[in-house]
């Protein structure tokens, strides 16, 4: 079959290997002077005596008992509303979409370029049988449904920020220009969904102009499988749970470590109100943040942005970046050792699965 007739019937043309190792390390080079950048400016101004004094006084007991439960429900709403949009593929029980989550998001921690969504698809569709393109069409969708639920907390956050928080309106043209940022992949979402051939033909004609043929066909290959999972929003039950538990998980849970990490690194805020509003502005420092290309496990981007959100709310340069510490430490080493502890639970082993990751293996090569 030519390049073009699998490219047409939704097939993924993928590069050559040598070719796929050369952009890995190159996503690792670059991931590599992102974080090393960002530790230096996270860094700068900081006073690290003055920060393992404050992390030496740190309320671990409240930051534990509060951060480490919201990070496991984080993963356990993650995996109900995965089970909602992996149902229109096969119905697979809530345990196996929460294990393959953990499992994932450890993967995260140790692989670059977000290799652990692959690895969440990958175990999941080895441990239920499932086709591994269109749990991997879900992943992509989940993505998408999280960057716009954010995006929308986003600007909220800044317009009340920039307007109230902040004494001022300084934040404003920043919340419009990530209204903008909402409203467009709501309207390709709507657009793919109600003609997926159409939308594809448009993307497809600005990506050969623009873009490598081996890279275009990657992203096409892409959009398909995203195309696929966004088949599984049918019905209002559906869409009901999805959007509930995407709001649970970001206006709610997200923010309950951040708190932990401010009262228990003892930052005065004034009131209850402007702490609030001081986690949700890190929340989406945050979650900008650790979209770039980084190393393994968001180093450096996300203290970076902990500590300028902070300093926005006039907190000092070392004190936030101790608050940034323990709370990323906390993270890392519950969503590391969870996803550890789970492996032997399942019948995929963690060694495949990473090996599949870094190699770019496509989740149903070994069926065909």
């Amino acid at each position: 079959m030519s390049e073009p007739q699998r490219i047409a019937e939704g097939e993924e043309v993928r590069p050559p290997k040598g070719r796929a190792r050369g952009r890995r390390r190159a996503l690792w080079l670059l991931g590599i002077v992102i974080t090393a950048g960002s530790l230096w400016l996270a860094l700068r101004d900081v006073q690290l005596r003055e920060v393992g004094e404050i992390i030496g006084r740190t309320n671990w007991p409240l930051l534990l008992l509060l951060g480490v439960p919201a990070q496991l429900a984080a993963m356990w709403v993650r995996a109900l509303r995965w089970h909602h949009l992996t149902d229109v593929i096969q119905e697979i029980p809530v345990f196996p979409l929460f294990r393959a989550t953990c499992i994932g998001f450890m993967a995260n921690n140790l692989l670059p370029g977000r290799a652990g969504e692959l690895v969440r698809a990958w175990t999941l569709s080895r441990e239920t049988g499932a086709s591994g393109a269109g749990i991997l069409g879900t992943v992509v969708l989940e993505r998408v449904i999280d960057s716009v639920t954010f995006l929308g907390l986003a600007s909220a956050v800044l317009w009340v920020g920039g307007t109230q928080a902040l004494g001022g309106g300084a934040l404003v043209g920043a919340a419009l220009s990530l209204l903008v940022a909402l409203i467009l992949p709501i309207v390709f979402l709507v657009w793919i969904r109600i003609s997926p051939e159409r939308a594809l033909g448009f993307v497809h004609g600005i990506l050969v102009r623009v873009l490598p043929s081996s890279l275009g066909n990657r992203i096409e290959g892409s959009l398909r499988r995203f195309a696929e999972g966004l088949g599984s929003l049918r019905g209002g039950r559906h869409l009901f749970w999805v959007l509930f538990h995407s709001i649970v998980l970001w206006v709610v849970i997200s923010v309950i470590p951040l708190y932990a990490g401010v009262v228990a690194v003892d930052i005065d805020l004034g009131s209850f109100t402007r702490t609030l509003a001081a986690c949700y502005v890190m929340l989406a420092a945050i979650g900008l943040a650790v979209a770039l290309p980084a190393a393994p496990g968001f180093f450096g981007t996300y203290h970076l942005a902990c500590k300028e959100a902070l300093g926005v709310f006039g907190v000092p340069d070392s004190r936030a970046f101790a608050m940034a510490v323990v709370v990323h430490a906390t993270f890392w080493v519950t969503v590391t050792a969870f996803g550890l502890v789970l492996v032997p639970f399942g019948r995929t082993g963690l060694r495949a699965g990473l090996e599949a990751a870094s190699s770019d293996q496509d989740p149903d090569a070994d069926r065909r």
